[in-house]
C-alpha cells in the first residue's frame, strides 16, 4: 500500500515542469511585452507578440525618456550596490575573524544577540534609521542608503563558519612564531582561504541592495540619486494626466536584472563553493 502512494519519477517530473513554466512564463511575458507599445499592451493577447513591433522605439524612449535619467538610476544602483557589498562584506569578514578566533568575555551571548537581530523585520528599522540618518545630516544623500546596508548580520554569520572550517588555528599558531601580526594574517592568510563566503557575502548584499525600495524611498527625494527600483515606481505612479508607458517600464525592469544575472554568472562558481563549504558547518 505504501508503495503504491509512493510519488514515480514521472509525477516528479510533471511537478518540476510545472515549476519550470510558474518561473518562466512571466519573463516569456515581459519578452513580449516590451516588443509592444501601450495600444498594442491592452488589446492583443498577452502571450504572443503583435505587429508591427515596438521594441527599438521602446528602447530609444526608455534611454531619452526625462532627458536621459533611466542611465542616471543605473549608475545609482550600481554604485549604491557595489558600495553596499564591499562594505558589507569586508565588516562581515572582519567581524566573523574575531568572533571565529578571537576568545572574549560574553562572546558566545554577543554573537547571539547579533544573529536576533535577523528576526526584526526590516521595516521595523527604517523609521529608527531615517531619524538617525536625518539628525546626523545624511538625509538626500547616498550614504542614507549604503551605510544602513554594510551591517549584514547573516553576512557575520556565514563568515564565521568559513573561518571556522576555512582557516584553521595552526595557520595562526604557525605564523605568530614566525612573528606575523593579527593584522598580517587576517589580510595576506585568512582572506584568499575564505574568498568563497567573500563572495557569497558580496553576492548577497549586492543583490539585497539593488532590489531595495523601501529604505530609498524613506531617505531619497532627489529624483537624480533614485535607484532603479524607486525610479520606475516613480514613473508608473506619476500623475501626469498621460498613461504611464507601460511598455517602457516593462523594458527597464527587464533592463534592470542584466546586472544581477551578470553577477551571478560572473561569480557563480565561488559562490557555489561558497554555499557548499556552509553547508558543512557541524
Amino acid at each position: 500500500m505504501t508503495d503504491r502512494l509512493k510519488p514515480t519519477p514521472r509525477v516528479y517530473a510533471v511537478l518540476m515542469v510545472v515549476g519550470l513554466i510558474y518561473f518562466l512564463l512571466p519573463l516569456y511575458w515581459v519578452l513580449v511585452s516590451i516588443t509592444k507599445d501601450n495600444g498594442q499592451l491592452n488589446t492583443t493577447f498577452g502571450l504572443w507578440f503583435a505587429q508591427p513591433w515596438h521594441f527599438f522605439e521602446n528602447v530609444r524612449d526608455l534611454f531619452a525618456k526625462d532627458n536621459g535619467i533611466f542611465l542616471r538610476w543605473i549608475l545609482n544602483s550600481f554604485f549604491y550596490s557595489f558600495s553596499s557589498g564591499v562594505l558589507a562584506t569586508m565588516s562581515a569578514a572582519m567581524a566573523g575573524y574575531a568572533f571565529s578566533k578571537f576568545e572574549f568575555a560574553g562572546r558566545g551571548w554577543l554573537f547571539s544577540l547579533i544573529l536576533g537581530t535577523i528576526m526584526v523585520p526590516a521595516t521595523a528599522l527604517t523609521l529608527p534609521i531615517f531619524l538617525l540618518i536625518n539628525n546626523i545630516g545624511l538625509a538626500n544623500t547616498p550614504w542614507a542608503v549604503i551605510l544602513p546596508q554594510m551591517v549584514n548580520p547573516f553576512g557575520l554569520y556565514l563568515m564565521r563558519v568559513f573561518w571556522d572550517n576555512g582557516f584553521p588555528n595552526e595557520l595562526i599558531e604557525a605564523a605568530k612564531i614566525d612573528g606575523a601580526t593579527d593584522w598580517q594574517i587576517f589580510w595576506q592568510m585568512g582572506l584568499p582561504l575564505v574568498r568563497g563566503g567573500l563572495i557569497t557575502v558580496f553576492l548577497f548584499t549586492f543583490v539585497a541592495a539593488w532590489n531595495n525600495f523601501f529604505l530609498p524611498l524613506v531617505v531619497l527625494n532627489n529624483t537624480n540619486q533614485f535607484p532603479l527600483t524607486l525610479g520606475l515606481s516613480v514613473w508608473n505612479n506619476t500623475n501626469t494626466g498621460q498613461t504611464p508607458q507601460y511598455t517602457v517600464i516593462i523594458l527597464g525592469a527587464l533592463v534592470s536584472i542584466i546586472p544581477l544575472v551578470a553577477a551571478f554568472f560572473a561569480l557563480g562558481r565561488y559562490w557555489q563553493g561558497g554555499l557548499t563549504v556552509g553547508a558543512t558547518k557541524g
